[in-house]
């Protein structure tokens, strides 16, 4: 398909956003067109319209783009615009984001988006909790950083003992990109903080310096007290230059007025 007819076709779909009572029909009809990009686009608007009626032409469409997907769509552009927009309209049944959560192609970067994304959707599905974190559990070993990440954050979305003790196990057992396990204590502090502050302090004093790095930012975001009282003892113990610098900066984002408090203490200090 030519450049510009694409391009028109897109503006006709981003049009629709202004008449809700008009949209169906037309994007109906869009959700058919066998390019990936325009029937993402029109997935796009479908769920920003909550457009629940056209649910079954969106499970359609995902299934014609997993038919010779590297031909179809490449770039993942269309199953990963249908699956935002289904997540969008509530639609809960697993089948079609447990398709995707599986689904391999060429492109590592697409697919792995598209991994992801139905990992974050799955948490919100009429699944069996056990089932849902056995699937969440193998997204965490993916062979893609994205996906482990979005993994742990939709074990976030999960609270619960069982959720705890994955995250645990796989913040201890390490991963070769230190971003997974900050997310990993980022979930264990979003689901329970005081239980999980101690936990993410130990990564304090980790022996590589970026899981250092992690742990201070985790602590950071933390809206317990605790947690910028754990990063104030650390930085009075700290030695190693950087290491309070990353302190500081993880103190600067907290929401917590202790952590202001400190902060402005030290510029007195310091002027």
């Amino acid at each position: 398909m030519k450049k510009g007819v694409v391009e028109e076709k897109v503006a006709a779909i981003e049009a629709l956003r202004l008449d809700r009572k008009k949209a169906l029909e037309p994007l109906r009809k869009a959700l058919e067109d066998r390019n990936n990009f325009v029937c993402s686009k029109a997935a796009a608007v479908a769920g920003d319209l909550l457009l629940r009626d056209l649910i079954p032409e969106l499970l359609a469409a995902f299934d014609r783009f997993l038919k010779d997907p590297a031909k179809t769509d490449p770039q993942c552009w269309g199953k990963i615009g249908i699956i935002k927009a289904l997540k969008d309209l509530g639609h809960d049944d697993p089948a079609v984001y447990l398709s995707g959560i599986a689904h391999k192609q060429t492109f590592i970067d697409a697919e792995s988006t598209l991994r992801g994304t139905c990992a974050l959707a799955l948490v919100a599905c009429s699944l069996p909790r056990d089932a849902m974190l056995i699937h969440l559990a193998d997204a965490l070993a993916d062979s893609e950083m994205r996906v482990r990440i979005d993994a742990a954050r939709a074990i976030a979305q999960l609270p619960g003992q069982d959720s705890l003790l994955m995250l645990r196990v796989k913040a201890q057992a390490g991963d070769k990109e230190p971003a997974v396990i900050g997310q990993c204590l980022l979930s264990l502090l979003g689901i329970d903080a005081r239980a999980s502050i101690p936990f993410v302090a130990r990564f304090l004093m980790a022996k590589n310096e970026d899981l250092r790095f992690e742990a201070a930012a985790a602590l950071g975001e933390c809206p317990d007290l605790l947690a910028v009282e754990t990063l104030i003892a650390r930085w009075r113990m700290e030695r190693d230059g950087e290491m309070k610098r990353a302190i500081v900066l993880s103190l600067g984002v907290s929401r917590v007025p202790e952590a202001k408090e400190f902060l402005d203490h030290l510029r007195t200090e310091t002027v």
